[in-house]
């Protein structure tokens, strides 16, 4: 069977599209998003470029995924975000798209998982799920029951704990 063909690509970020990426996020995120818990653990830290992903039609960006590196307990693992879809886009599929390319790309290093603060029933269609409240910490407030996890390494994440 042959793969679906969408009208868009999905592509790895090039330094020419970071102002675009920033823009997509600031309309998507708003002002706000910096003073949550997860835009804390990216300050000072650079996203992984080889898991950083665009979505483009044409010559428009429809959407950006960028991971970034964390330590948990010692261990180097990943953070997924912001992902973010133009709001007129939503519901084609780009956002899945683009977190199933960087987890396939994430499968070839190092890390042992990938974390985030999301709701659940979206990101398990790649894969996510919930991780047991208290295990992993978050500096500053985050809602527990929001921690996802998915492990590169089998079970890995079913066994980290740490902030």
């Amino acid at each position: 069977m042959n793969a679906p063909v969408t009208p868009w690509q999905i592509r790895l970020e090039a330094p020419a599209d970071m102002p675009r990426v920033e823009a997509l996020n600031a309309e998507s995120f708003g002002p706000g998003r910096f003073a949550k818990s997860a835009y804390r653990l990216r300050e000072g830290v650079s996203p992984v470029p080889s898991l950083s992903f665009v979505a483009v039609e044409g010559d428009v960006l429809r959407g950006s995924v960028r991971f970034w590196p964390v330590k948990v307990g010692g261990h180097e693992e990943l953070l997924l975000g912001p992902l973010a879809v133009q709001s007129s886009q939503r519901g084609r599929g780009i956002g899945i798209a683009l977190m199933q390319a960087g987890i396939a790309a994430a499968l070839q290093g190092p890390w042992r998982g990938i974390l985030l603060v999301g709701d659940e029933p979206y990101y398990a269609k790649v894969g996510f799920s919930r991780l047991p409240p208290g295990r992993v910490k978050f500096p500053g407030p985050v809602d527990q029951n929001r921690i996802l996890g998915l492990s590169l390494k089998a079970g890995e994440i079913l066994n980290l704990s740490g902030q």
